[in-house]
This record gives structure tokens, C-alpha cells and sequence, in this order.
């Protein structure tokens, strides 16, 4: 990681604590998680949005207003709106994304939850995601959330990340791992 990303690690921390410890002391913290879901939504769907969060060309003004622009016709209201849009005049929208990050993690830990990121080679029916759900939980003895994702490349099996484990049971790894044992015979 280097010194810029640690600062925006930092900042984006600092921003999204504030926002946390507010929206806790109000009551609003299941509100104020809808409303940056929707925005994170809105990132992830538009290019111009994108562009007006991450350009240091826009001057603050201007991303403050295109931003209340964009937040009222999203219906994005209240704590979530001022919080963005005290990013933006502070020049600090472009860790936006990381800011959402961090406060969504504020919340999972507040409730006792952690996430754990699946990737698999297909969809997973809902029957397998619950067992996994279940079984993730019993180890880990919190409510973990799911984030699932498809890599056709893995062929099978699966990846799980949980905090700093990752369980790799893919077969693109393990013909990875039978083709470097079978060049070390050879």
C-alpha cells in the first residue's frame, strides 16, 4: 500500500466514522446505508457520475452542484446527501466509493456481521448459498452476508474470502498446482 493509498484509506475511514457515530446517535443508520447504496448504485451504473466524482477538474462548486442535482432526482435525502455533499466541498469526493466502503463495514460490525466474498465458477442455487451461509456462520460464530461473484475461469469449485482467509478449492487451482508438481517430476 503506498502513502496515497494509506491517505485515502484514512480520510475515507475519518469521513465514513463521522457519518457512523451520527447517524447512530440518530437513529438513521439502516437509513443512511439505503441512501449510499443507492449512490454506490449510481456509480457503478453511470460514467458521468463517475467522472464528475473522481475529476479533480470539476472545482467544488460544481461538484456540489451537479451532485444535488443527481441526489435529488435519486430521492437520496438527509444525513447521506450532506455527507456527500460535504465531501464534495471539501474535495474529498473522489474516495467516495471507499468512504461507503467504510461505513458499510462500520455497520456489519455494529451488528455483529462480517462479509464474506464467493466467487464461483456458476451461479450458486439458493440452497448452496445457504449452506455455505450456514456453515460460514458456525465458524466464524457471526451472521455473515454473502457477496457473490462468477469467474467462468475457475472451471469448479470455489473461492471464499473471509477477513484475511481465503479458502481455495477451484479446480483452475488445483490443475494449476498438479501442472507445476507434474513439471517438477518431469
Amino acid at each position: 500500500m503506498t502513502d496515497q493509498d494509506q491517505h485515502v484509506s484514512g480520510v475515507a475511514e475519518r469521513y465514513a466514522s463521522a457519518l457512523y457515530e451520527l447517524a447512530k446517535q440518530e437513529g438513521a443508520i439502516d437509513a443512511v446505508e439505503a441512501d449510499l447504496d443507492r449512490f454506490a448504485a449510481l456509480l457503478d451504473e453511470s460514467v458521468d457520475l463517475r467522472r464528475l466524482v473522481k475529476s479533480p477538474v470539476f472545482s467544488p462548486d460544481e461538484q456540489t452542484s451537479g451532485l444535488a442535482a443527481v441526489l435529488e432526482r435519486a430521492g437520496i435525502g438527509g444525513y447521506a446527501a450532506n455527507f456527500l455533499k460535504l465531501a464534495a466541498r471539501n474535495r474529498r469526493l473522489f474516495v467516495a466509493g471507499e468512504m461507503i466502503r467504510a461505513y458499510r463495514a462500520l455497520v456489519a460490525a455494529g451488528r455483529g456481521e462480517t462479509t464474506a466474498e464467493v466467487t464461483s465458477a456458476e451461479p450458486l442455487s439458493q440452497t448452496h448459498l445457504a449452506s455455505l451461509k450456514a456453515a460460514l456462520s458456525e465458524s466464524t460464530g457471526k451472521d455473515v452476508r454473502l457477496k457473490t461473484s462468477v469467474d467462468a475461469s475457475l472451471i469448479g469449485g470455489l473461492i471464499v474470502k473471509l477477513g484475511s482467509r481465503m479458502i481455495d478449492t477451484s479446480l483452475k487451482t488445483k490443475l494449476n498446482s498438479l501442472r507445476i508438481a507434474m513439471k517438477e517430476v518431469g
